[in-house]
């Protein structure tokens, strides 16, 4: 397998969406890249399990994507080798009646990993900086003070949702759980094809949705508020990763081989150990059971 630094893919500084390409620029086989997931996977999975044990840590990882661009394969394919008690995954979709009683980042901290644990969000908190600009009618369901129509949503009100973005993820930062934050960069063409792809394939006809048409008129829209919200809110503790989306099978090796060297600077964790009394005694049980 080629060489991936994946703080190539790492936003430090200001990005311009329109000038990071949607697919490597190293031609990289996709059994190469299968493989090497295979194996990282394997190892995931056991330093999870030691995480878990060790109950200190937690992982939030948030993934970002036009639709098509391969965030529930990636959850399904990056995943699979744990176990099923270490990761649990969300799907953030149109606030409910319930949620919308509450500010809109409570559905959020509500399902936060517990120590030990994984969280997977597929669509995030960042969906109330992203649908909500391209479609700020949106906010009016929020019943916020001081906002009765679209026009009385200012500029500022966008930049204190930012800051706010910032600060939560800071605060549970700060508390134990590690943030990486994957947008999947795909190519306008790319999503063309593939929601050719699922109109032509019977099995996967049902994903299809006349609203992803409607949002791809929005293209560019989106493109320019996914710049500006990773640019303001890639942070040291919560960084963005812009990951090459084109390729499934390289954008899911990137995503892990990420995740896996970020588990790897967590250095204190330790399986624990068998408790004295029942090492001590460990000849005895065994004879117990046999019997």
């Amino acid at each position: 397998m080629k060489s991936i630094n994946i703080e190539d893919f790492k936003v430090v500084g200001t990005i311009n969406l329109s000038k990071i390409p949607t697919k490597l620029t190293v031609d990289i086989d996709k059994e190469e890249a299968e493989a090497a997931l295979d194996k990282i996977q394997v190892k995931l999975s056991k330093k999870q399990d030691a995480m878990y044990a060790h109950n200190r840590h937690s992982f939030l990882i948030c993934l970002q994507g036009m639709d098509t661009s391969g965030k529930d394969s990636l959850i399904r394919e990056v995943f699979k080798e744990f176990n099923p008690r270490g990761v649990v995954v969300h799907s953030f979709k149109t606030p409910n009646s319930t949620e919308l009683e509450h500010d809109y980042l409570w559905r959020h901290y509500l399902v936060l990993p517990e120590k030990g644990k994984f969280a997977v969000f597929n669509r995030t908190h960042y969906e109330n900086v992203l649908v909500t600009r391209v479609h700020p009618e949106y906010i009016l369901f929020e019943n916020l003070p001081g906002i009765e129509k679209v026009d009385d949503i200012t500029p500022q009100f966008w930049e204190n949702r930012l800051e706010q973005i910032n600060n939560f993820e800071k605060h549970i930062s700060q508390n134990g759980t590690t943030i990486l934050k994957f947008y999947f960069h795909m190519s306008k063409e790319e999503q063309r094809l593939r929601l050719l792809k699922r109109l032509e394939n019977p099995e996967d006809n049902w994903k299809f949705s006349t609203g992803d048409l409607k949002e791809r008129e929005r293209w560019d829209d989106y493109m320019n508020y996914y710049e500006e919200a990773i640019n303001k809110t890639s942070t040291e503790n919560a960084p963005w990763y812009v990951i090459p989306a084109d390729d499934k099978a390289v954008a899911r090796y990137i995503v892990a081989k990420t995740i896996w060297e970020e588990m790897q600077k967590l250095t204190d964790i330790t399986e624990p150990e068998l408790d004295p009394k029942v090492a001590a005694n460990i000849d005895v049980y065994r004879e117990q059971l046999k019997s």
